[in-house]
């Protein structure tokens, strides 16, 4: 018998704790070894004899159905060869009696899975108890793509397992609290798992930028049976409601649990879900909200806006829209497959709108290249180009003869695409990105980059579509759209300003109250006619309802300005409230038409509303596995009852996510609710509760604790 045959292999230990802290995944919670490709990780043998010189060792790493190494899915390693297998590396670190400790670098562009593990020791065959390995991208690593040189930033946009999302409108940006999570339990095995189910091809693992594309789809259930699906309806009682989830956590188990999509999402659950997979799979990743952002579904860089005599909104008129905000996610890497300068953070998005190669998917797409206009750069540019650069163009639609009349009532060049945020680096509170993705308006690199843009767009002309509107092509409606993109806005001659405000914070139950204010900041003397209208909307545009409007003729001398209120009593919008489970908000639109000159003026605002607060009580520091109590206070200090109440929290390593139904509160009423928490990991850590009913569908609270040994 030969010396080696006896050689046997009788345990693998894989260093875990060890090699998840040099890997950072020490957070992930699963039995398996999680490291990060391209940086070295330790095995250690235990073998029936010492190792001699002439003894056959090699370790077989292998991924896939069909592992074979020409293709790179299998790697066979000897550490006493020098062979080049496939970019993987091995060495013997240390060998003493029976025990060898093995270091093992797998190649920085290996493709991203789960590689099963057997060692060989001439003809025997060991495999390990617990034989799998889980690959990921690395941040920390220069020779992987998504590489990224800084670590308050790589803390940021890997490991922070909590955050927020910016919503709201532009005149009041909330930030919302969400729990990304992507180290609980079975998060990283859905990720995996959708890493499977999207089919790509083991050598396209490798690559961030195909990857991150196809997770853009796979989170959506449009197409494929993806996690969320998108619900816009205001109906949803056979699902979740997209207001009410707290973080992405419960939603990627119920999914993995299931393999059924999750209902119901809207964009910031699509956005919080992916960047969870994103950070899960070890790619930078960051919620990014853009406020007034466009949807133009033909690409020809126009919004068109609908408006009757009053000033509403009509509903049915277009299918493009103005949405409140969107939210994508922007993703860190290197773009080896486009010319050079298009590195650094790239936009993806899987919120459902339009179909990229016939499926619902977008991005990623280089946040530079939406800076400099280049949108004929892959993948989805014009589509992101146009949400924050669009014009918004504003046609009062009047009846004359049994036939829609269309008047054009001005351009807005400079209100989409505003206030781009994100959670700050290390800190909680918001950041303004927009000077990532745009030169500010009405500079001369911005008029350099809309011309740029408009050359590889094919603008149509400045008509209503005929498909929405009986409007022969050849009127002529005014300038072309090239004209408005690339021109600033004209001032008009007069000198008459529109301006709408709201004096205080508008609370469920209590009148809408703003002010219209017409201004003259010249000489003369002008007569003014005034349309504004409140309608009830939704943060996609949809309007549900319309709640009032005022017509009148106001007269402005000199540098004078007249005030007229518009107010809207509770009992002519709670019930409209009530009835769509939507986050709601007001819209206020106000038409201004000079009398004796063809000039027209539009202005908008939107109103959020505001809620009491959710007080939590509970120590400020806590111990490692010693239980404590966490108090939910709720004063109903609005002046109408919350019907169908129910407070969901969570805290990320202290509880799991849990749902208490507080049924009807009525005016002044308190309700408390009391969780008993046990911390399993150490460090800062959230608590996050949401609270919602039929009239007030989201209230948000966060609260830090410390966690220690």
């Amino acid at each position: 018998m030969s010396q080696d045959s006896d050689l046997k292999v009788t345990k693998v230990d894989f260093l875990k704790s060890q090699n998840s802290v040099q890997h950072h995944t020490d957070a992930y919670n699963t039995p398996n070894l999680v490291v990060r490709r391209g940086q070295p990780f330790l095995l250690q043998l235990t073998l029936s004899r010492e190792l001699r010189a002439t003894d056959k060792l090699s370790l077989h790493f292998s991924i896939g159905e069909k592992p074979m190494e020409p293709t790179g899915t299998l790697m066979s390693l000897n550490p006493r060869s020098t062979r080049n297998v496939s970019g993987w590396q091995i060495s013997i670190v240390k060998s003493s009696g029976t025990e060898c400790t093995l270091s093992v670098t797998s190649a920085p562009n290996a493709a991203v899975g789960i590689y099963g593990l057997i060692v060989k020791t001439g003809p025997n065959v060991y495999k390990p108890e617990k034989n799998t390995v889980y690959l990921l991208f690395n941040p920390w690593c220069e020779g992987d793509i998504v590489f990224l040189s800084n670590e308050a930033e790589r803390k940021e946009y890997v490991l922070n397992d909590t955050g927020y999302i910016y919503v709201g409108s532009a005149f009041n940006i909330h930030s919302k609290p969400w729990n990304f999570g992507q180290f609980e339990e079975s998060i990283l095995d859905a990720c995996m798992y959708l890493l499977d189910k999207s089919k790509l091809k083991m050598s396209s693992r490798r690559d961030p930028v195909v990857v991150s594309r196809a997770m853009s789809a796979l989170v959506n259930a449009n197409d494929d049976s993806g996690v969320v699906l998108g619900n816009w309806s205001g109906k949803y009682e056979n699902g979740t409601s997209p207001m009410a989830w707290i973080g992405s956590v419960a939603i990627l188990q119920q999914y993995y649990k299931t393999k059924k999509p999750v209902s119901y999402g809207q964009c910031w659950v699509f956005s919080g879900v992916l960047t969870t997979v994103m950070r899960c799979l070890g790619i930078p990743a960051r919620s990014v909200s853009n406020f007034n952002s466009a949807h133009d579904t033909d690409e020809n860089l126009r919004v068109d806006v609908y408006l009757n005599e009053k000033g509403e909104k009509l509903k049915w008129m277009s299918s493009d829209s103005v949405w409140n905000f969107h939210v994508w996610n922007d993703v860190w890497m290197k773009r080896k497959d486009l010319p050079s300068g298009f590195d650094g953070w790239q936009a993806i998005d899987a919120t459902p709108q339009e179909q990229s190669q016939g499926i619902f998917q977008c991005g990623p797409c280089p946040v530079k290249a939406v800076k400099d206009g280049d949108v004929y750069l892959p993948y989805d540019s014009k589509f992101v180009y146009a949400e924050v650069n669009a014009d918004k163009v504003y046609w009062r639609v009047k009846e004359e003869n049994g036939r829609n009349k269309y008047t054009k009532l001005g351009v807005e060049s400079q209100s989409i695409g505003a206030n781009i945020s994100t959670k700050a680096v290390g800190q909680n509170r918001r950041e303004d990105i927009t000077w990532q993705y745009k030169f500010p308006e009405g500079s001369s690199e911005e008029r350099a980059s809309m011309k740029r843009a408009v050359s590889y767009l094919q603008p149509s002309g400045m008509t209503p579509r005929a498909r929405f509107a009986a409007v022969p092509m050849d009127v002529n409606l005014g300038n072309t759209v090239l004209g408005n993109t690339v021109q600033n806005e004209v001032v008009p001659k007069s000198g008459v300003q529109l301006k709408i405000t709201n004096e205080k914070p508008l609370y469920p139950g209590n009148p809408i109250e703003v002010v219209i204010t017409v201004k003259s900041t010249v000489a003369g003397s002008w007569t003014v006619d005034l349309a504004s209208s409140c309608q009830l909307q939704s943060y996609t545009g949809k309007v549900h309802a319309n709640l009032g409007y005022i017509k009148q003729t106001v007269k402005v001398e000199g540098q004078s300005e007249v005030h007229i209120p518009l107010k809207i009593m509770p009992d002519a919008y709670m019930k409209a409230l009530a009835t769509v489970d939507d986050e709601e908000h007001v819209q206020v639109t106000a038409i201004a038409e000079i009398q004796g000159t063809p000039e027209k003026l539009t202005k908008e605002m939107s109103l959020s509303f505001e809620y009491p607060p959710i007080q939590v009580q509970m120590p400020e520091t806590a111990q490692l596995n010693k239980d404590f109590t966490c108090a939910f206070i709720f004063k109903n200090k609005l002046n109408v009852p919350l019907d169908n109440c129910k407070l969901m929290v969570e805290g990320l390593g202290i509880f799991k996510m849990a749902t208490f139904d507080e049924g009807d509160i009525q005016p002044g009423r308190i309700i408390k609710s009391e969780v008993i928490c046990t911390p399993t990991r150490v460090g800062e850590k959230k608590i996050v509760a949401r609270l919602t009913s039929n009239q007030v569908k989201d209230i948000s609270v966060e609260k830090g604790i410390m966690v220690t040994h």
